[in-house]
């Protein structure tokens, strides 16, 4: 994980047809996170999308 994504280490992912998770956005406030899901919830309400804390850690 880089410097800059850990100042961010609140995501929005998409749950994809294969089952895995895509990043849609990082964000360093989780209300942020929240207000971001609630948009796609609204305009894309066929898709599962999830807010999550990343604990990546450095190296991997």
């Amino acid at each position: 994980m880089t410097y800059k994504e850990c100042l961010k280490p609140w995501v929005v992912a998409r749950l994809l047809p294969t089952g895995k998770w895509a990043m849609i956005g990082r964000y360093s406030k989780n209300s942020d996170a929240d207000g971001h899901l609630r948009l796609l919830r609204q305009r894309v309400p066929s898709m599962q999308f999830k807010v999550v804390f990343d604990v990546t850690e450095r190296g991997q």
